[in-house]
């Protein structure tokens, strides 16, 4: 919400309610209003997802201590293989459909009731029912965006680019570079502007650039998918073919002045603040004052601009790129991002290349599914106030708060004892954890959707609204104070998050289900699953990244030099063991593009077991649930957490642009380093979960 907005808002709510007093002595009250209808859902037919810890799923004739994700998980994944409309199965994407089937019963509840004009179940049912109609979408054809392509058709010229930029990025279709708000590297309290590379299509710009064979066949597969696009546009099919071609050179122009994923995780390359001065120097055929003035932003005294080689070369192109190939570029680009929500022509086209060829995914989602995919990217907040009403029970909140502080004890506990950082150190590390905000279940201020318009008549007009509606939410922020009550996931997200500038932890409602969260299990599952998961997000606080941020939120450097070198020895080693699992043959893991998640999940899984001995308290007795100690419980249940398959060619993109690990080598990564783990399952020294010596990584 702007600010803009909020003073107005309650200014009018003060006045009227200050009117309705005096009416209410001066005049006989009115009669009694309808109340407006509840929104009612019924969901007892979904069913949980099997997936939750079971002693059948075990196989004994895999040895835990030789292949523990095999032990726990090998049974379940051979009976359960990766659904021809997903590319992923396991844990995460089941609690996934499991969340979907809620959202369903939700959407299909607000789109069948009378609900007022502007509630939320009015926009979520209409934004539904939109969606589902499938004659309207496929008799609008590509008209709505028909505007968009006439005003690329009437650019004349290069210089005419900027301008059609800034509007563009005006209505929410950034399509070039990333441009957006975000707290300051510098002052976490104030947002600031950042400009960041885009413009790719393809995954990563190894895909452009690099000979590896499916990289070469994803490049045949782009010209064929963008030849596809154009010729649906209305380009005939000679034409269409060169444009193909344009559409490749220009990325790949773009992909050899961007940086790649290992640099990117350095917040050091996202981060460079210069003034609109300097701005204009480095780009000078690009004006941004006039940007920022096309997005109705206010002049600041400073934004981030940082990649300078992406800008010199975007620069350039304004200027020596033919304006025909710019058009041409622009026009792919918007078919292209519109394509899901067009006509069954183009996005069974966008279906094709995105999720067949480079994922591997067999068979679109049922439209329902879609439909949900674009209602939760468009309002999903908004959305979110539907499912918690529905599908949230207070008592999970409050065991998770239970848990948080738990492990936030335990953490501070091994922080205080580290053998190797100096109390110097030590005493800033204390300090950022005692500034951790941890955040449970939802938020505890909804952020206002009225000024979303929604309509039942039109699916992509509730896309595009719905785009330069966020985006001016977004953008309203710049220069502004931060708003730490917000969130950045959904409620119905399964997933979880740090943030190092508010260096806070959040869980969605949705991840507090089985394998994740039982509110009537044992502590070893708990422990083993959303405990080592709520370890994992505070340790990214402390990971390679999250560790150049300071209690505030702010990019410093806390560490003196010698801990700092020790740090990055122990991470090194981290690096190299994961670097040495093979995923594929011939295909590693990046131990350096997934090394600040490998390191959340080494001290994730420490302090989790730490909390779980914590809560056990002395003379514990051990009440050995389906023949397993609660030690082995704990360790099990965090590799049913991630239980996973791939389709081959999700796996290989996973590799290459993903910052987690696949999940069967997280499942054996952390507690091969364990002694807890060894000790638990009776491994000796060889076995190859039992990492010791100089091989055993120690961090958190």
């Amino acid at each position: 919400m702007n600010l803009r907005q909020i003073k107005p808002l309650a200014l009018a709510f003060s006045i009227t309610v200050a009117l309705a007093a005096c009416q209410k002595a001066e005049t006989p009250a009115a009669e009694p209003v309808a109340e407006a209808p509840k929104l009612t859902v019924d969901l007892s037919q979904v069913a949980q997802q099997p997936i939750a810890l079971k002693a059948d799923d075990i196989s004994p004739e895999i040895l835990a201590c030789q292949d523990f994700n095999g032990h726990v998980n090998a049974k379940w994944l051979a009976a359960n293989p990766v659904p021809a409309d997903r590319t992923t199965w396991g844990a995460f994407p089941a609690l996934g459909e499991r969340s979907l089937q809620v959202q369903h019963e939700i959407a299909k509840a607000a789109a069948a009731g009378d609900f007022p004009e502007g509630s939320m179940e009015r926009k979520v049912g209409d934004f539904f029912k939109a969606g589902m109609d499938e004659a309207a979408i496929e008799a609008a054809g590509i008209t709505p965006i028909q505007p968009e392509l006439d005003r690329i058709a009437a650019i004349a010229s290069n210089a005419d680019i900027p301008a059609y930029l800034g509007e563009a990025y005006a209505e929410g279709n950034g399509m070039l570079f990333g441009f957006y708000a975000m707290a300051d590297y510098n002052d976490s309290n104030t947002n600031i502007a950042y400009a960041t590379q885009g413009g790719l299509s393809l995954p990563e710009k190894a895909y452009y650039l690099e000979d590896r064979e499916d990289y070469k066949a994803a490049r045949a597969a782009f010209l064929v998918h963008v030849e596809k696009l154009m010729t649906l546009a209305g380009a005939d099919a000679e034409t269409a073919k060169a444009q193909a071609q344009q559409v490749l050179d220009f990325e790949t122009r773009i992909a050899k002045s961007s940086l790649g994923r290992v640099e990117l995780r350095d917040p050091a390359t996202r981060y460079n603040p210069v003034s609109l001065a300097d701005a204009n120097a480095s780009t000078p055929n690009f004006d941004w004052t006039a940007f920022f003035a096309a997005l109705d932003v206010d002049a600041p005294a400073s934004f981030s601009l940082a990649m300078p080689g992406f800008f010199k070369e975007f620069d350039a192109m304004l200027a020596d790129v033919p304006v025909e190939q710019w058009k041409t570029w622009l026009q792919f680009r918007a078919i292209d991002s519109a394509a899901p929500y067009l006509s069954s022509a183009f996005e069974q086209a966008n279906f094709e290349f995105y999720r067949k060829t480079l994922s591997g995914q067999q068979e679109m989602q049922p439209r329902w599914k879609r439909v949900l995919g674009a209602l939760n990217g468009s309002m999903g907040e908004g959305f979110g106030q539907l499912y918690v009403a529905q599908a949230f029970p207070p008592e999970s909140k409050a065991k998770m708060e239970a848990l948080v502080q738990n492990l936030m004890a335990t953490l501070k506990v091994r922080l205080e004892n580290l053998e190797w950082m100096s109390e110097e150190t030590k005493v800033k590390a204390i300090e950022k954890w005692s500034t951790f905000t941890p955040k449970v279940g939802y938020p505890d201020k909804w952020r206002d959707w009225s000024g979303l318009e929604v309509g039942g008549d039109s699916y992509a007009q509730n896309l595009m609204r719905a785009a330069a509606f966020n985006y001016r939410y977004n953008l309203d922020k710049i220069g502004k104070p931060v708003d730490r009550s917000e969130w950045g996931m959904s409620p119905q997200t399964v997933n979880a998050y740090y943030r190092s500038t508010a260096n806070e932890i959040v869980f969605p409602a949705a991840i507090l289900q089985p394998p994740f969260f039982d509110v009537n299990a044992d502590d070893a599952l708990n422990y083993g699953g959303i405990g080592a998961v709520i370890g994992h997000e505070m340790l990214h606080g402390f990971d390679d990244q999250g560790s150049k941020f300071d209690a505030a939120g702010n990019m410093a450097n806390w560490w003196t030099d010698a801990d700092r070198a020790n740090f990055n020895a122990r991470t090194d080693k981290l690096a190299e063991q994961y670097s040495g699992y093979e995923a594929l043959p011939g295909m590693n893991v990046n131990g350096r593009l997934g090394l600040g998640e490998n390191i959340a999940d080494l001290g994730g899984v420490t302090v989790a077991y730490d909390a779980l001995k914590r809560a056990q308290g002395e003379g514990f007795s051990d009440p050995m649930v389906d023949g397993f100690s609660q030690d082995q419980r704990f360790f099990m249940n965090w590799a049913t957490v991630w239980r996973i398959a791939f389709t081959e060619a999700q796996l290989k993109q996973q590799l290459t642009v993903g910052p987690h690990s696949p999940g069967m080598f997280r499942a054996v990564g952390a507690p091969s380093n364990l002694p807890a783990f060894a000790e638990a399952f009776g491994c000796k020294e060889g076995d190859k979960m039992v990492r010791s010596g100089e091989d055993r990584v120690v961090i958190w």
